[in-house]
């Protein structure tokens, strides 16, 4: 990984942002809308550091990691359509009820619009979360565009939602950095060809972020915002 003042950012037209660990903490409301449906399963609670090593590739993928707790693959795939729709009905009600922005979140949006940057929110979260989400923080008029998990066939790390963005701008990749929090924005953004800097207080699947080949990390999204326009 690059130490990110050392390379050129002039040219950046555009920036695509993850929500979850890098925008806004989330994991509490992870942590009580997971345990609402255990409850309903009949399963004990988890820990919220257990339950945050398994955000960041989706509801799905986190809905059947929480039921391999308990369950073997097959009574995982038993129990999951009704896992899913406990979850999605517990998570609707208290979508942001206990989550957080982190700091310099809405700082950097503010410098990162200042200087001419267009922006989108790219994030695995299901489009019917993300959009609420971002209302309630008071996030969404930062973002002309907003992906969730669901809104294209396929979800990061896969490189289509960034590529759709680069589309959407009318900006070729090298002209868009992605940020977030975790090894999907990066080898997203690596495959679209994008630039990627990551922030290192976020998910990560409860992995380091200074393994994740990147440009950079940065404390903040301020200070990617006062690198970028640099």
């Amino acid at each position: 990984m690059n130490a990110p003042e050392r390379l050129s950012w002039h040219g950046i037209r555009a920036a695509i942002i993850d929500l979850d660990g890098t925008m806004i903490h989330t994991a509490p409301d992870f942590h009580v809308a997971v345990n609402r449906m255990r409850a309903d399963l009949a399963l004990g609670p988890l820990h919220i550091d257990t339950i945050t090593h398994f955000v960041g590739k989706g509801t799905e993928n986190l809905m059947r990691r929480v039921l391999a707790v308990d369950y073997g693959p097959e009574d995982v795939e038993l129990h999951f359509p009704v896992a899913l729709a406990s979850y999605q009905r517990h998570y609707l009600s208290i979508n942001g009820d206990y989550s957080t922005l982190y700091p310099g979140v809405r700082e950097g949006l503010q410098a990162l619009q200042a200087k001419g940057l267009r922006l989108a929110c790219v994030t695995n979260k299901p489009i019917a979360f993300a959009l609420p989400l971002l209302d309630k923080t008071g996030l969404r008029p930062f973002f002309e565009i907003v992906y969730g998990g669901d809104s294209l066939p396929r979800k990061k790390p896969d490189p289509l939602p960034l590529l759709t963005v680069c589309r959407d701008f009318s900006l070729a990749p090298g002209q868009v950095v992605a940020i977030g929090d975790s090894s999907n924005d990066a080898e997203a953004a690596r495959a679209a060809g994008c630039r990627v800097l990551n922030v290192p207080y976020g998910y990560n699947h409860g992995e380091s972020i200074h393994h994740v080949d990147s440009d950079g990390i940065v404390p903040t999204l301020l200070d990617a915002a006062q690198l970028i326009s640099a």
